[in-house]
């Protein structure tokens, strides 16, 4: 069906220095990433979603690696990081993984929308 990428791995030094961020952020989930995640895991949209996943030396809110897709929820903290959030999807495109992004008044207050959204991208196959 979908072709994982070479992102979905992450540098074995990476993930020792990025482990306990990423427990951290699990921990401490928003809101609305408890919401989306609630909507994504177990497999309830057909395939299996990771939360607070490494990609090299990033970490995305979701990624589904079958798919090659990952997603971030923004709060306000966003706001002020558009071009650091910029570069840092773009390195993440660069390595075959598509990306969504919502806000998470989005996610709050229309998840309908959100996970339509998904399942459209999840209906997509990734090139190499």
């Amino acid at each position: 069906m979908f072709q994982g990428t070479r992102a979905s791995k992450t540098n074995t030094d990476f993930w020792t220095a990025l482990k306990p961020r990423v427990r951290e952020l699990r921990r401490d989930a928003t809101p609305a990433e408890q919401r989306l995640w609630s909507a994504l895991r177990g497999k309830r949209l057909g395939v299996k979603f990771r939360r607070q996943h490494p990609i090299n030396r990033y970490v995305v809110d979701f990624y589904c690696v079958e798919a090659a897709l990952a997603i971030e929820v923004d709060g306000s903290v966003h706001e002020t990081r558009a071009e650091e959030d910029a570069n840092r999807q773009s390195y993440i495109e660069e390595n075959n993984v598509r990306f969504l992004r919502f806000r998470n008044e989005d996610v709050l207050n229309r998840l309908p929308y959100v996970i339509e959204t998904v399942q459209r991208a999840l209906q997509y196959k990734v090139t190499p």
